[in-house]
């Protein structure tokens, strides 16, 4: 007896199995393809990468092969494994594009694949290579609010935790010259930045908490004096803050900027190409009508800064014994209004709790202790994370402002 090739195919749409025996086409019974496993298919990096081009990412509308998001691809027999290259390791839909990944290869290479998918993260940037001040720095952060009172350097203190707790590589700028909060925040009152020398020049070399780099100006002066300087006074020192220090190489630069509109915001927009701005406010219409007027600032025409969205801060009161409880003492719906109306994102709503207070107090930031409040704060920081890829792929780069005000 003759020993013969065997293969099988499928006819597209009738689900009807041909075996090839002799270039003679024997028709089998009706059979599920799926049922019938072909232990000696051939698995090739070209049909594994065919696959994966039909795989888009959620956000940018792409497939991942375009993206070059797919790399380290290895095939050995049956064994397939390669790397997916996120846009930031805070990507909301990781476990969706690797699944995707898994059953794009099993339905159209092999069923009998034994898939592999590791994943890490680049972080994109929107920043243009022309620009001399923070090299090294991939996305500038503004954190704004109309009004005090609002938890803007709560806010800030905890989404910078919660994006290193990722595995991002994070800076965090005090601005409010005036009345910095980020010492207290990170129990750092007694902590005090180096000077290094780099070429003849000074540099200031942040402190670091938390595997966050910090810098305030209550790390250079006693806690109980009052910073009284003017405006250009203030301006320079934020200058300093980015200029003359030591950031390194940083995922995201977070500018916990002072209330309302100031020269430190004109400076900011001045002296860096920031990425996008963040408005903080509470529900009540007396917040919303200051935090319209911080979010008006970005999008002048002579500013024009992309605001990537809203954080509604205070949303609502959750008692601890009563978790799935929800009061809205400050009024319900004020941050998704303020959102729509300008087209920009609610990017999250922060419960108010007491144990905020207290964590901001003891300066341990309440995203290190787990709960709620911390869940509310992640999810947070993988929206906001999410809402920067898509602006860096699909946005103009961002350059400092030249700003002529007469």
């Amino acid at each position: 007896m003759h020993q013969h090739a065997l293969w099988a195919t499928k006819v597209p749409d009738q689900g009807i199995i041909y075996l090839a025996l002799q270039g003679v086409k024997l028709k089998t019974a009706l059979l599920n393809f799926t049922q019938i496993p072909i232990t000696n298919m051939n698995i090739t990096k070209e049909a594994v990468t065919k696959a994966l081009s039909t795989v888009q990412e959620p956000d940018l509308k792409q497939d991942l092969v375009t993206l070059n998001m797919i790399r380290d691809l290895q095939v050995e027999g049956n064994r397939v494994r390669f790397t997916v290259v996120l846009t930031t390791p805070a990507c909301p839909l990781k476990e969706l594009i690797k699944n995707s990944c898994i059953d794009a290869i099993l339905e159209q290479v092999s069923a009998e694949a034994d898939v592999t998918v590791d994943l890490t993260a680049d972080v994109t940037s929107s920043r243009a290579s022309s620009t001399p001040v923070l090299p090294q720095v991939k996305n500038i952060i503004a954190i704004s609010s109309g009004k005090g009172g609002v938890g803007k350097s709560t806010v800030t203190s905890n989404l910078a935790l919660a994006l290193a707790r990722t595995g991002a590589k994070v800076g965090l700028i005090d601005a409010d010259i005036s009345g910095p909060s980020i010492p207290i925040m990170f129990s750092a009152e007694d902590e005090h930045p180096r000077v290094e020398v780099i070429d003849g020049k000074n540099y200031i070399v942040p402190v670091e908490k938390w595997g966050i780099k910090l810098l305030s100006i209550g790390f250079l002066t006693p806690a109980d004096s009052a910073v009284v300087w003017r405006g250009p006074m203030m301006s320079s020192a934020l200058r300093q803050f980015i200029a003359d220090t030591q950031w390194g190489d940083l995922d995201y630069l977070l500018i916990d900027l002072p209330p309302g509109t100031s020269d430190i915001h004109l400076t900011m927009v001045q002296t860096v190409p920031v990425t996008g701005a963040v408005v903080v406010t509470t529900p009540q219409k007396v917040a919303l009508a200051d935090a319209q007027k911080g979010l008006s600032m970005f999008t002048q025409p002579q500013i024009n800064v992309p605001v990537l969205g809203i954080v509604e801060n205070m949303a609502y009161f959750t008692p601890e014994e009563l978790p799935d409880n929800k009061y809205y003492i400050f009024g319900q719906g004020g941050g998704q209004e303020l959102a729509d109306k300008n087209g920009v994102p609610l990017l999250g709503q922060i419960p108010l709790v007491q144990g905020i207070r207290e964590s901001g107090d003891k300066g341990r930031p309440i995203e290190l202790e787990g709960g709620v409040t911390a869940d509310a704060f992640r999810e947070l920081a993988e929206k906001l994370a999410q809402h920067i890829a898509i602006r860096n792929a699909n946005a103009d780069k961002t350059v400092p402002v030249a700003i002529n005000m007469q």
